[in-house]
């Protein structure tokens, strides 16, 4: 029996006191709303209404129970309101993602910026590689993400698509650490300190064929993501690391560290993002999250749009622009 659907009828008879304008208030039939106010009584075991061929008048089991009804329904239309808001992204949930090279400052904003929109909506927010974001966009464990181009996209939705120049963090007593920009070719000799290939293995390829192409072929590529273990292998391996400049070290006042940070010349390696999320999962919750990841992003003077011409293509070893 539908609970709610049989109180409604119950509740309306007992407002109009006549079975004839409670039907046609509920927009259906007389008969079967009689049936249904039959039914619920079979169901509670007491008599609601006393019927005669003139008037209908509530018994006093049912003036008892009629308060209790209407508690239902109005906890009923709140339960419905509430998913309709969840369903909207206006409350409940988000699960989203950010990759480990996103600089403190941009984080903070965009907290304070999805806080601001969506007080209702928890948000619970993780650091995850791209790779690790597409499989929890494949297993629904994830509603949207900040990813790194080039991946696979298929089946997903993509906000705007922001570059973030890259310079290299090295040594301050490294020759090339004189320079106002350093070409790659000048970091010859030096190791590279890079992410995991399995978290970006595109990006990772292609970061990779540019600085050959450019003329540096790292003789070893060491691996670490957090901040103090990269330093420590820049300072005590002669190796370099490449970042944009929001994520480099502060310098103190008179300009001393054993770390500095320098633009490359001719700008030749980047990061390109966009926040991502599985096609058809486009409500406000996620639409803002997008938005406001994008607008944090682009306060960082690295950050610039750069959107393709034509779309990315997969190949074997990497995915690149065309």
């Amino acid at each position: 029996m539908d609970l709610i659907r049989h109180l409604e009828c119950f509740v309306a008879v007992a407002e109009e006191s006549h079975f004839g304008r409670a039907a046609i208030r509920l927009g259906m039939a007389q008969p079967p709303l009689s049936q249904r106010v039959q039914r619920l009584e079979r169901e509670l075991g007491v008599r609601l209404f006393e019927r005669t061929s003139r008037q209908v008048t509530i018994t006093r089991a049912g003036a008892l129970l009629l308060d209790d009804a209407r508690e239902l329904l109005a906890r009923s239309e709140a339960l419905r309101a509430t998913a309709r808001r969840v369903r909207d992204g206006e409350s409940g949930l988000l699960r989203a993602a950010l990759p480990p090279d996103i600089a403190g400052g941009t984080l903070a904003a965009i907290l304070a910026g999805f806080r601001a929109s969506h007080a209702d909506v928890e948000l619970e927010l993780h650091e995850v590689s791209t790779t690790q974001q597409l499989a929890q966009f494949a297993t629904h464990d994830l509603d949207v993400g900040l990813i790194h181009h080039p991946c696979d996209v298929s089946g997903l939705e993509l906000g705007p698509v922001l570059r973030r120049e890259l310079g290299v963090l090295l040594p301050r007593d490294a020759p090339a650490a004189a320079l106002d920009e350093v070409p790659l070719s000048a970091l010859g000799g030096y190791d590279l300190v890079m992410f995991h290939r399995a978290d970006a293995p595109a990006l990772f390829d292609d970061l990779l064929t540019t600085c050959a192409r450019n003329g540096y072929t790292p003789p070893a590529v060491r691996h670490g993501q957090g901040v103090t273990f990269v330093h420590g292998l820049i300072m005590a391996a002669r190796a370099v690391a490449f970042s944009p400049k929001d994520v480099a070290p502060a310098q103190g006042p008179d300009g001393e560290g054993r770390l500095v940070w320098r633009p490359l010349a001719g700008s030749p390696l980047a990061w390109r993002h966009s926040v991502a999320w599985p096609r058809g999962r486009s409500d406000k919750a996620v639409a803002t999250f997008a938005d406001v990841v994008t607008r944090a992003l682009r306060s960082s003077e690295t950050v610039s749009a750069d959107l393709p011409a034509r779309p990315l293509h997969l190949r074997p070893a990497a995915e690149y622009w065309l």
